[in-house]
């Protein structure tokens, strides 16, 4: 996108943004301790502040969970933005850093609990100093006994120090549905100008122009079962759906480190090379998914058995070899996955930079495949937000080959996706400066017709965001979805759509394609605005169309000219 028109549409955005309520948090500066309590452990006012004249030390826990919290007050269904300060003020010998936590804790008057992460940071060292915790959210519509926030996450023998903590109401952007349509005119559209002539004899108002959407440009894509696509029962059908509605593919397993290579030298790669190779032969574009896995859990037994030179070696060899076999197959790369939330590899290499480090490995290995961060907690929730900015900008800065921030987009059950909160949070992501994809995007509701208004409103604030770049489903029939059925957007043997299935593919290829007839005007001249990709312009002459004057061209960004000569 045009730098101008993306700054354009970004002010739009920002323009209407949300209002803020007043305080909620009492006493959140800490000049004293009024309105916090730490039960079962020691709190003490300190000088050593983030701000003011002083913060809150919190000594003696004895579990991770214990923190100063207060009680607050909030109305089921609004909306919420929280920010508190914290700094360590020891590290825990052996361990690379601490995760903290800004929690919501809510009771409710069945009895039942519910814990949210307003804002958090990982692997955070007192070299740090102060870190801040921040992120938006809604409340869930259920009434409350009390609800309270409060610190939580380090280890209990590590001591840490907070100040500056508030919550404000936010107000909904009510007008997003509208932000949405603009940016969508303007960012996934672009003028076709129709100039025709006409012979003498023929009469303009006996000639009619059908401009024709062949084929989109604006990536959308699923995960792919590699059993389902490649299955003797199902495959045909599900091959089929895939290349009639996507234009592309992510092979969700079968390229994990974890599944390649599940015991040390046993590799297998022709499960994906299979899929890989059928997806590439029915025209769709494939994303590579994923060369490591920082979370501890998806590192296999036997990796985790090594260390320093020995462990580099055979990180780097496997970055080569899997880059290697797909040379030219794939567009994209995820790297390192969820790096924010895990930090294995940096952690057993006791190098926090190393995560740069297999970006370039990888850029070395294909200079041309796009390399992506890929993260949660960042859209569908807003606890990592601005974590992943800074961490983009760390890498973009850095120049080890980063292309796009990968943002998944899996969004609780039975949780009807709230607009405002969305377009805020892709804004401050925007603000890298790099290209969006929603790489894993999913919604949950047993009803499928809650199901379908669940992703309508996903997709129209994401598709209507003028950061974002591609959307990938995860995964879209119930028989082969990570989710099942409560997801999933076509179901049972025969493979139909769902009310959540008809409703997304009527936004893709029917509201967001162009299928235009128009009766030619006197002037000869005609405009019209349509959707990025491949068309066909048909004339037609008093009822009958003159196939020996259809043209066919690429609309991409920025305008196209068409000229037809009607002489008979």
């Amino acid at each position: 996108m045009d730098p101008a028109v993306r700054l354009f549409l970004l002010a739009l955005v920002f323009k209407s943004s949300e209002s803020l309520g007043d305080e909620l948090v009492k006493n959140g500066g800490f000049e004293s301790m009024d309105h916090w309590g730490c039960w079962q452990i020691q709190c003490s006012l300190t000088t050593d502040k983030h701000s003011g004249h002083h913060a809150l030390k919190v000594t003696g826990r004895h579990n991770w969970y214990e923190g100063p919290s207060q009680f607050i007050e909030l109305t089921p269904g609004h909306l919420y933005t929280a920010s508190g300060w914290v700094k360590l003020l020891s590290d825990q010998p052996g361990q690379p850093g601490q995760d903290v936590f800004l929690e919501i804790g809510y009771t409710y008057t069945d009895g039942s609990q519910y814990f949210f992460v307003a804002g958090s940071h990982n692997g955070v060292k007192t070299s740090d100093g102060w870190v801040h915790l921040t992120g938006n959210f809604d409340v869930p519509k259920k009434p409350t006994k009390e609800v309270r926030i409060y610190y939580q996450g380090p280890d209990p023998s590590v001591s840490f120090v907070v100040d500056d903590v508030s919550l404000k109401e936010i107000s909904p952007v009510s007008n997003w549905r509208h932000i949405s349509d603009s940016v969508i005119n303007q960012t996934r559209k672009s003028d076709i100008h129709i100039h025709v002539t006409t012979a003498s004899h023929v009469k303009r108002a006996d000639v009619e122009i059908h401009v024709l959407q062949k084929k989109r440009s604006f990536p959308l894509g699923t995960d792919v079962s590699y059993t389902a696509y490649n299955s003797n029962a199902a495959g045909g059908k599900f091959r089929a759906f895939l290349q009639r509605h996507f234009n592309w593919a992510t092979p969700g397993l079968p390229l994990k480190w974890h599944f390649t290579e599940q015991r040390r030298g046993q590799v297998n790669y022709q499960d994906a090379l299979t899929t890989i190779h059928g997806l590439r032969k029915q025209g769709l574009k494939v994303r590579g998914h994923n060369l490591v896995w920082s979370v501890k859990d998806y590192v296999q037994d036997w990796l985790q058995q090594l260390s320093g030179n020995e462990l580099r070696t055979v990180v780097k060899q496997h970055i080569i070899d899997i880059m290697n076999v797909t040379h030219g197959l794939l567009e994209h790369w995820d790297v390192n996955n969820e790096n924010l939330h895990g930090t294995w590899y940096q952690d057993t290499l006791h190098d926090p930079d190393y995560d740069l480090e297999l970006f370039r490995i990888a850029h070395h290995a294909d200079p041309n495949v796009k390399l992506f961060l890929n993260e949660y907690g960042v859209v569908a929730g807003g606890h990592s937000t601005n974590d992943y900015l800074k961490q983009a900008q760390h890498f973009k800065a850095a120049n080890v080959g980063l292309y796009g921030l990968g943002v998944q987009c899996h969004f609780p059950s039975e949780y009807a996706p709230e607009p405002s909160l969305i377009k805020k949070r892709l804004d401050v992501l925007a603000q890298a400066g790099l290209p969006i994809w929603v790489t894993e995007l999913d919604v949950q509701a047993q009803d499928e017709n809650r199901r379908a208004d669940f992703y309508e409103t996903a997709l129209r604030a994401v598709y209507g965001h003028p950061a974002v770049e591609g959307i990938v489903f995860w995964g879209f029939w119930d028989q082969a979805h990570w989710l099942g059925r409560k997801a999933s957007l076509v179901q049972g043997d025969d493979m139909q759509m769902n009310a959540a299935g008809r409703r997304v593919f009527d936004l893709f290829e029917n509201q967001w394609t162009t299928d235009e007839t128009h009766s030619l005007p006197t002037s000869g001249q005609l405009t019209v605005r349509g959707f990025h990709g491949d068309y066909e312009i048909r004339v037609m002459h008093q009822g009958r169309e003159l196939a020996n004057l259809n043209k066919t061209f690429t609309l991409a960004k920025g305008d196209h000219s068409v000229n037809i000569n009607v002489h008979q």
